[in-house]
């Protein structure tokens, strides 16, 4: 269950206002979060994120803009923008074996489009003084496509008599193709009174925003099997086709000034 962490309301003006969120100091304990909801910005005067707290960044929106004059990080946190992957397409009804002597069987269908993963999203950080004394995940990572459904099988002929052939199988479904990835977020960060990003880099702040990952394309329904005849057997169903992969998405741009 989400839990509010501590805020000091000491003059808050909404802790869910439509422009932004504006606290005097916000205080996420450990193990819990701080959703960003209602808005895109977040203002504070003081952020101290205690040991394993997250941040959640508002999906509903392409940019998000965290300000804070000072912030204190623990150890283990995590700021979370990552996008949504994407859902897997439903696979195609395989065909009904033809019981009717002599008939060709149903084919089966093709299988439904892996869904596109979702852009993750972009963040700005605006601050004083970040102080990191543990370490910070920042998670900007594009969602990954959706698998793309497989293709039904088609159904097997019906059977052969003396005076006609076997049945053909029905052809197999298509697979169809996986989801595209999302694109990873960009990160802008503005500080004061920061080392360089390259002292940070891997040690006190990790940075995530890649591309998310092409989904699988779905796999080829087989055909389905001949009708068996004594005058002449049936032909064998022809498989469909392989779903295409998904195109990875690109990944995001780190900036980082000092100003």
């Amino acid at each position: 269950m989400l839990k509010l962490v501590s805020c000091f309301f000491l003059s808050l003006i909404s802790c869910v206002a439509t422009a932004q969120i504006r606290l005097d100091k916000l205080v996420i304990q450990r193990g819990q979060q701080f959703r960003i909801e209602g808005s895109d910005i977040l203002v504070v005067d003081t952020l101290v994120m205690a040991d394993s707290a997250r941040i959640i960044l508002n999906s509903a929106k392409s940019e998000n803009y965290l300000h804070a004059r000072i912030a204190r990080i623990g150890n283990g946190c995590l700021i979370d923008g990552r996008g949504k992957r994407g859902e897997d397409g439903k696979a195609g009804v395989s065909g009904a074996d033809q019981p009717t002597p002599c008939r060709q069987a149903n084919p089966g269908q093709d299988g439904e489009y892996g869904q596109d993963g979702l852009n993750a999203t972009n963040l700005f950080i605006y601050s004083d003084e970040l102080i990191i004394e543990g370490s910070l995940t920042i998670n900007l990572n594009g969602g990954n496509g959706g698998k793309g459904g497989d293709g039904g099988n088609g159904g097997g002929g019906g059977p052969g008599t003396r005076v006609c052939p076997g049945g053909d199988g029905g052809q197999g479904g298509s697979g169809m193709r996986g989801g595209n990835g999302g694109h990873g977020g960009n990160l802008t960060i503005n500080c004061k009174r920061c080392p360089p990003i390259q002292v940070w880099l891997n040690s006190k702040i990790h940075i995530k925003n890649y591309g998310g990952v092409g989904g699988e394309g779905g796999k080829a329904g087989r055909g389905g099997l001949a009708g068996l005849g004594t005058m002449r057997d049936g032909k064998n169903g022809l498989r469909g086709a392989l779903g295409e992969e998904g195109q990875s998405g690109k990944t995001g741009i780190t900036t980082f000034n000092q100003n």
